[in-house]
């Protein structure tokens, strides 16, 4: 298979994951976050806040992964390539993996950020947005990350 077709397979793998949740799946998971970090204030605004937050914009899952896809061509061996897009579960799980451990990395974390905070600034005029925003990804990440541990 060519690169493009690897390229594609990897995308649409991760994407098809981390955008999984419906609107009403993706809110509740907002409130209980919230509701556990005491990131709202009350109760009353969690709700609120929870409506306030997009989903996590389409063109910076698109951003993260193109880089990811990047790091993986330059540094894995080609072999290794194939065999994550065999199609299996399991692959599918490390291709998971090693996707939050890319995002984990100290230069990836900055991205993001800064990417976040862009996005809160662009939104409400505060870093505070791209703040809560960037502790639900990572939180999010980590719950992909334990679901594909367990594959």
């Amino acid at each position: 298979m060519s690169e493009q077709i690897y390229r594609e397979h990897i995308r649409s793998t991760i994407l098809a994951k981390v955008e999984e949740q419906d609107e009403a799946r993706r809110k509740e998971a907002l409130v209980e976050f919230m509701s556990v970090t005491g990131t709202a204030p009350s109760e009353e605004l969690t709700d609120k806040v929870a409506e306030m937050i997009p989903p996590i914009m389409h063109e910076l899952y698109e951003k993260w992964i193109a880089l990811f896809i990047d790091r993986l061509f330059e540094t894995a061996p080609h072999d290794a390539i194939c065999l994550l897009c065999d199609g299996t579960e399991q692959n599918s799980a490390a291709l998971l993996l090693a996707y939050i451990m890319f995002l984990e990395s100290a230069r990836m974390e900055k991205q993001i950020q800064q990417d976040l905070n862009q996005y809160g600034m662009h939104m409400t005029g505060s870093d505070e947005m791209g703040d809560l925003a960037s502790s639900y990804i990572r939180a999010r990440l980590a719950k992909i990350a334990e679901d594909a541990n367990k594959k």
